[in-house]
């Protein structure tokens, strides 16, 4: 495998090498590091959009990038889907709402599946979404399964992070932890042509003017028809906005030390793999008296 010149076809826009190189980091094939160590520094932004399921993050995401390729803008974009825990696959490969962008020259979408990630990402998030900063894209958006800890977990890969949110989910508002609060750059109240959209946002406004103090700006909230592609022109303004004003500050180097806590964690997990696990427990379960701890304590140890 020549990864430099694999590296070299992804720089000069082939499409091909580009799906060909994330499928090899995905399968870790041997020497798949050796391409991502080549990987240059790249000043390309990322979008993370994220919140509960059904607020309609896809739709949202599909207009986004009506927008962008009408600007003459390249968009890639990786669609983080929940996974079976049987089988691992995405359980949402085709994202019928982006279906019209699959073919389009200047949009690359891929569906990774969580492959069981307790966070709500791809396990190979990070090395996958440098590699389409490689490709030199204008803008990569990243739509996450909005579930668990994903939402936090996007704030360490974002640039700007968009939560999406609907009239309904006032129960949720109010459970929300503060850390969602925190990273959230933009709130989304999509469906807003539903009952009491006016009176929700409200609500989520002074629900965040106690964070207001902590920041600099207060966080903007949008109001969105996706589907009708209501309110996204002024959407992508506040992001394009704040993707301008974002610059290397203190946080930018504490999410990379995330980034590599996560990278060397999964490194150091590497020889471990769950189907190995589950029939190492399966054949102790056999035996009397299985206790998970001690399984672990027999044969993890260090």
């Amino acid at each position: 495998m020549n990864w430099q010149e694999l590296l070299d076809q992804i720089q000069q826009g082939d499409i091909k090498a580009l799906a060909r190189s994330i499928s090899l980091v995905e399968n870790e094939h041997p020497g798949y590091e050796t391409l991502l160590q080549s990987v240059p520094a790249s000043p390309a932004k990322i979008i993370g959009i994220t919140g509960p399921p059904g607020a309609g993050k896809s739709t949202l995401v599909d207009a986004l990038i009506g927008l962008l390729v009408n600007a003459g803008k390249k968009v890639g974009v990786l669609c983080i889907d929940p996974s079976s825990p049987f089988n691992l696959g995405a359980v949402l490969g085709d994202r019928i709402r982006m279906n019209e962008w699959y073919t389009h020259p200047d949009v690359f979408i891929r569906s990774l599946a969580t492959r069981g990630s307790m966070g709500g990402l791809h396990p190979k998030i990070i090395e996958i979404t440098d590699l389409l900063k490689a490709f030199r894209f204008d803008h990569i958006i990243v739509e996450t399964v909005g579930v668990g800890q994903s939402e936090i977990e996007i704030a360490g890969l974002a640039d700007v992070t968009v939560v999406v949110v609907v009239p309904e989910a006032g129960d949720e508002i109010q459970t929300m932890k503060a850390g969602l609060m925190e990273i959230a750059d933009v709130f989304v109240v999509n469906k807003s042509d539903r009952p009491d959209a006016d009176t929700f946002v409200k609500n989520l406004r002074q629900m965040l003017a106690p964070a207001f103090s902590k920041h600099y700006n207060e966080v903007p909230v949008v109001k969105t028809v996706a589907s009708l592609k209501e309110g996204i022109p002024g959407l992508l303004d506040i992001i394009l906005h704040l993707l301008q004003k974002s610059h290397l500050n203190d946080k930018n180097f504490w999410l990379l030390a995330e980034r590599a806590f996560y990278l060397i964690q999964q490194k150091r997990m590497k020889d471990i793999s769950k189907p190995e696990l589950k029939k190492q427990i399966e054949t102790s379960f056999q035996k009397s008296n299985f206790n998970l701890y001690r399984f672990i304590a027999d044969n993890y140890a260090e």
